[in-house]
């Protein structure tokens, strides 16, 4: 069997006693680059070591199913976090797990890290266990956890793991592998780089060149000190999270300190190609079959991964932190090696549906000098308005769209995941833009504006509306010189920080003016390992230590959800609320700029001033379907995001 082994029967039919590794994810085991553990667990196995893949534990007995791993447990909670899998922005359970056999909820616990590294460590006591993936990644310092609604300390301390693994992986899980099979104690190996460790603090030696965070006693302080401490922990951690320049990081906690080394380096072009090419099966494990299937994998798999990194950096978006903002990709060839591969897969129907990454246009570093001097520290490359050395060049992407264009048995080439418009709009040479309007869009292309309040964008870290418009108005110029009948959906997201009442109806007069019904509205999640999470929990721009508005409570945020989707009967009487709360009654009324209509009809017996038709909707309405992943997770479906199907972090 070609699958890596998931019981004792299979580890057996290999001729193993025992493994070298156990891997413990929170997802199903899906076979495939599109997922972390698929990634990893390959990457082992072609560094010679036999693993094992713990999927989904439920008991102590689940923990002693390959019996004692030679070296170590190695431990993940799934492509994305657990709480964001279980629970929505309203904190309230999903009903359904996208990364789970037939989608069935409950089949991991919350904070699946946690809870799978107590168990190893009681069924196995001092066995070498190190962690990683995005949920470790993103909590690898004390952090402000949404669900508890309070400072948690780093998730070194809660597991009591060895080393922690933060970013994509590769690198760092093969030198601990080599160098634990090699005798050596995993307590020696706290200089590999992209891993942090927590060591008692009478152990501690000043490192040079190194930075202090505020300890976790001050940053989970709800005073007005506290705050400060959180905001300019989480600055420090955003600014040294790079490859080039970046330096230790140390927290103390308690009787403990968390020390966090450099980054590892990305991988370079022919390394991620090594690592999309080793022998996936390309599908879930076929114990699965019987339960429905794993659902994650029917968007990504007949779709081609070309990029990792994003130095567009949304605030509100983990990709940067743990993805980094560098920009590594694929060569050429690989991607036409992998095209051709899912033609002759037995199910496919002509159609690759994503040729994309964090961003599906970016092919090279952000300038010239990034690769020596590392990324700009505390500024964006994009916003609020593009940097003058940014170098904008779509040539790369432009000619393995062609080439997989012209495949044998390819009848069309879709790109889904996260278009960069404020990238693309920049680009004098049009041959990418024409050629994504002609051949690359499925009916609609989603892109993510995300607010039309330059308040808020630049809240988010997003250019300005501005930017939108004229992308918005060349695509449909093109459009309608190609006879094509093709649509922006805009994604939108309500109550970010920065977003007041006021930037909220400046959102739904936007939305009336552009003749958009969103039927879902995606509010801003505070998710482990953001900048607008720290927003979110200290009221302050960390960059600025400035105080930012943000709505917190129920109502706040039911007012600006109700707002973007102010045409539902159901919403009527929270946007009359909010209006007159707000005072814009003059947005209460017949006229063509109001939002909504009084309680009380006219007298004449019509909905409309003098008996005639209202002109309140006059312009053709546009229904935007449900929201789709852009975010980033480690390996993740379509775009590598850290969110589940129907939200985002």
């Amino acid at each position: 069997m070609a699958f890596l082994p998931i019981t004792k029967a299979e580890m057996l039919a290999r001729g193993w006693d025992a493994p070298d590794i156990v891997l413990v994810t929170g997802d199903a085991y899906v076979d495939h680059p599109s997922f972390g553990t698929a990634i990893v667990s390959r990457v082992l196995e072609d560094a010679g070591f036999k693993v094992c893949i713990l999927s989904q534990p439920q008991n102590d007995d689940d923990y002693r199913r390959f019996g004692r791993p030679n070296l170590a447990f190695f431990v993940n909670g799934g492509n994305i976090d657990s709480m964001v899998a279980h629970y929505t922005a309203a904190k309230r359970k999903r009903n359904d797990d996208y990364y789970t056999a037939g989608g069935v909820a409950g089949k991991r616990p919350d904070r699946a890290v946690t809870v799978y590294c107590k168990a190893v460590r009681r069924v196995w006591g001092d066995i070498p266990l190190c962690i990683g993936g995005l949920e470790a990644s993103l909590r690898r310092f004390a952090h402000y956890d949404y669900w508890d609604n309070a400072v948690r300390p780093s998730v070194l301390i809660d597991t009591d793991a060895d080393l922690l693994m933060f970013g994509m992986g590769e690198h760092q899980i093969v030198e601990i592998a080599r160098r634990l099979a090699d005798g050596e104690h995993i307590s020696m190996m706290h200089d590999i780089l992209g891993t942090s460790y927590a060591i008692p603090t009478d152990e501690y030696a000043y490192i040079p060149d190194s930075v202090e965070c505020p300890p976790f006693e001050e940053v989970k302080s709800q005073t007005p000190e506290g705050y400060l401490a959180y905001a300019r922990s989480c600055r420090i951690q955003q600014d040294e999270h790079d490859a080039v320049r970046g330096k230790t990081v140390i927290q103390r906690h308690g009787k403990k300190i968390v020390v966090q080394n450099p980054p590892s380096p990305p991988l370079e072009t022919e390394e991620l190609d090594h690592v999309f090419e080793l022998p996936y099966e390309r599908n879930y494990h076929p114990s699965y079959e019987a339960l429905g299937g794993v659902p994650a994998i029917e968007e990504v798999k007949f779709s081609v991964n070309h990029v990792r990194g994003c130095y567009g950096a949304c605030n509100f978006c983990a990709i940067a932190y743990h993805q980094g903002r560098a920009i590594t990709v694929r060569s050429e060839e690989s991607v036409v090696k992998e095209a051709e591969m899912l033609t002759k897969m037995p199910d496919f129907k002509g159609y690759i549906h994503d040729v994309g990454g964090p961003t599906a246009n970016f092919r090279q570093p952000s300038c010239k000098g990034q690769e020596k001097r590392g990324m700009c520290k505390g500024r964006k490359c994009l916003a609020p308005t593009p940097c003058k050395n940014l170098v904008v060049d779509h040539s790369e992407y432009l000619k393995i769209l062609r080439r997989l264009r012209a495949l044998p048995g390819v009848k069309k080439v879709f790109i889904r995941s996260g278009i960069r418009f404020d990238y693309l709009i920049l680009d004098k040479n049009e041959e990418f833009f024409k050629d994504l309007v002609r051949y690359h869009v499925s009916g609609q292309l989603k892109v993510a504006p995300e607010h039309c309040s330059n308040n808020v964008l630049n809240a988010m870290g997003k250019p300005n509306i501005e930017v939108y418009e004229k992308f918005r108005h060349r695509f449909y110029e093109l459009t309608k010189s190609m006879n094509k009948k093709q649509y922006l959906v805009p994604y939108l997201m309500s109550s970010h920080p920065g977003s007041t009442p006021k930037d909220a109806i400046e959102l739904a007069l936007f939305l009336k003016k552009e003749g958009l019904h969103p039927e879902q509205v995606q509010d801003f999640y505070p998710t482990p390992g953001t900048i607008s999470t720290c927003m979110f929990y200290t009221g302050l721009d960390p960059y600025t230590e400035k105080p930012i508005f943000v709505p917190k409570t129920r109502e706040e945020k039911a007012e600006q959800r109700a707002l973007l989707q102010y045409f539902r009967p159901e919403n009527r009487q929270i946007v009359l609320a909010a209006l007159r709360k707000a005072g814009r009654s003059d947005l209460i009324g017949y006229g063509e700029n109001c939002l909504i209509r009084p309680d009380t009809p006219q007298k004449n017996g019509h909905n409309s001033p003098k008996g005639k038709p209202s002109v309140q909707n006059k312009k053709p309405t546009q229904t935007l379907g449900k929201r789709a992943n852009i975010h980033a997770k480690p390996s993740a479906p379509k775009n590598t995001k850290s969110a589940p199907k129907k939200n985002r972090t």
